[in-house]
């Protein structure tokens, strides 16, 4: 086991004021970041950084300085989002730079370039961009329902489909949506918060409004999908871990011409009776090997949002192995 600290020094150029600042982040929250993840410790002195622990960890630091300097230049604002990423990639592959032009892949919209890291978001994307149907499965927070409205909205600005279509089974908790106040839009609202959010940011607020008003988006429950076909569409399901294989058998079934399809869902959070009645789950044994259908499968590794989801989803594993269930 290694235990000798090792030291080692790193000289940021060109000298730039703004990408130092833009590396480094408010209150210095980005090398916290490192250091924390990697387990070093990081003195700096203008563009000189001295980062000291375990040899492995020390090599991971510096290169990842050197890639975020390299990014600083590029984004006006280097978020935190952007550095954990690049600390997972280089944890995932230690042998490997982590260097945006091997681990990366980049959705361009209009209003912003949404980066895909890291190797399975990168299989996701081009699974997604060479097959009509697509499956995206794996826990919370690993951007799969994220990257696929990112190629939704990127299908729909660039022409090569003529409306986006975002669906999701409602499995009421508690409540009967009869029960909510409001028309049909707003009984429903709440289920697909997490897709009307992707938009907003991607699109903006008014251009979703004006949309969704034209029916060029159309965000619906899934059992209102029953009898049509979709085609010239790019159709997003959301929680397919909710559908029953029934309703994922229709929904499949809904595919028309020049349409693709994405379902996603996490097969650890499945909220009806009985996990045997997933539609993902049993997509995934039928399905598996068919021409033009792909899968990705995420890990906890894969989760892009607050380390702690991260370790949070590997705890839940790894009680669920210890239990057997």
């Amino acid at each position: 086991m290694e235990t000798t600290l090792f030291s080692q020094v790193v000289v940021l150029q060109p000298e730039d004021n703004k990408r130092l600042l833009n590396l480094c982040g408010k209150l210095d929250e980005h090398i916290r970041l490192i250091e924390d993840r990697l387990s070093v410790d990081i003195k700096q002195r203008g563009y000189t950084f001295s980062v000291s622990g375990m040899h492995a960890a020390v090599e991971k630091a510096c290169k990842i300085l050197h890639e975020l300097y390299i990014q600083a230049e590029k984004h006006k604002i280097l978020k935190p989002q952007e550095v954990h990423l690049y600390l997972q990639t280089a944890q995932k592959t230690p042998s490997a730079k982590p260097t945006a032009e091997e681990h990366s892949m980049e959705i361009r919209i209009k209003r912003e370039v949404i980066v895909a890291r890291g190797e399975n978001q990168v299989r996701y994307i081009n699974n997604i961009l060479h097959n009509d149907i697509n499956f995206g499965i794996g826990p919370a927070g690993t951007g799969k329902t994220y990257l696929a409205v990112a190629c939704a909205v990127q299908a729909l600005e660039s022409e090569r489909v003529s409306r986006i279509i975002l669906a999701r089974p409602i499995v009421e908790a508690g409540e009967k949506l009869g029960y909510l106040p409001g028309d049909l839009a707003q009984k429903v609202h709440p289920y697909l918060r997490p897709l009307y959010d992707a938009l907003y940011e991607m699109l903006g607020f008014d251009t979703v409004a004006q949309l969704i008003e034209r029916d060029v988006i159309e965000l619906a429950p899934l059992a209102y999908m029953r009898g049509r076909s979709l085609n010239d569409s790019f159709i997003i399901l959301d929680e397919g871990q909710n559908t029953t294989i029934e309703q994922m058998k229709m929904f499949l079934t809904r595919i028309g011409f020049n349409s693709k399809a994405v379902i996603t869902g996490d097969i650890t959070q499945i909220d009806l009776n009985s996990h045997r009645d997933s539609g993902l789950i049993h997509a995934i044994e039928v399905l598996e090997g068919v021409k033009g259908i792909s899968f990705t499968r995420f890990m906890a590794s894969d989760v892009v949002r607050h380390p702690l989801v991260q370790s949070i989803v590997e705890a839940y594993e790894q009680y669920n192995k210890k239990s057997g269930k």
